[in-house]
């Protein structure tokens, strides 16, 4: 990438970077953390779903935080890890992209936003030693070959391109066995909608930092999807309206739905 057309770069140099920052300011290393994050893929792009709880210890520090974002028109970005320095991260990674198109008068592809994302998680490797790491989910739908596509990350900002979902966060674990048995190839956007609701519900309820569907709060999983039209919000009655469903479902079937068995030599 040209330095001129990179903001973060232009910041790095001013020192003004999230992480240069906190190391100038001896900043706490107590700090709240967002967990967890789903993306799946669906017949015309992708889902991200995130729920809503941050901690700090055992302690809950938020209930209704927001970890789920678009990066631009066509992509997202989701947080885990440290809420302070991730949020920060989204915010500088949209100004980039928006600089980027504005400077070069094109926006990135797919990849060179996924490879960008890598090298700035790479700047804030010094924190992340430390226990500030940061993990973000990226996903978003590739206009080139007309799919949605997702990308998962280390601390040290190396990056990897996951086939048809991915989690990350604390839950994670508990939220990709979910995915494994519910999720399909090519299913619509609503079925991608409610496996990714089911998963973050399967995450809390083995996690005690990821947060299910809070009823009486009305507080709920943030969902965007993208696909060939661009991003989109779901609206948040829409999700009450699925986590109500699956939560009755749940009631009488408490540990979800399972893959259905084939017998060894029979049919579907």
């Amino acid at each position: 990438m040209n330095p001129e057309s990179s903001f973060s770069h232009h910041l790095e140099n001013q020192g003004k970077l999230p992480s240069a920052i906190a190391c100038a300011h001896g900043e706490d290393l107590v700090a709240p953390h967002g967990t967890t994050i789903v993306a799946l893929r669906h017949a015309n792009g992708v889902v991200m779903a995130g729920d809503r709880r941050a901690t700090m210890g055992n302690i809950i520090a938020q209930r209704d935080i927001q970890k789920v974002f678009p990066a631009d028109q066509y992509s997202l970005i989701g947080i885990a890890g440290s809420a302070g320095i991730a949020i920060e991260l989204v915010r500088l990674f949209q100004v980039e992209l928006e600089h980027y198109e504005k400077i070069e008068g094109t926006p990135l592809s797919l990849n060179g936003k996924a490879n960008r994302l890598s090298s700035m998680l790479r700047s804030n490797l010094g924190l992340a030693m430390q226990g500030m790491a940061v993990v973000p989910l990226f996903a978003g739908f590739d206009s080139t070959e007309k799919t949605g596509r997702i990308f998962s990350y280390d601390i040290t900002g190396g990056r990897y391109e996951e086939h048809d979902f991915c989690a990350v966060g604390s839950g994670s674990q508990f939220a990709r066995g979910a995915l494994k048995k519910i999720n399909a190839v090519n299913q619509s956007e609503e079925d991608a909608i409610a496996a990714a609701i089911e998963a973050l519900f399967d995450a809390a309820d083995d996690d005690s930092a990821t947060g299910g569907p809070d009823i009486s709060r009305g507080i709920f999983p943030v969902i965007y999807t993208a696909g060939e039209t661009g991003v989109r919000e779901i609206d948040t009655n829409r999700v009450s309206e699925l986590s109500q469903e699956m939560l009755q479902r749940r009631a009488a079937r408490p540990n979800g739905p399972r893959a259905r068995l084939i017998p060894e030599g029979g049919k579907a």
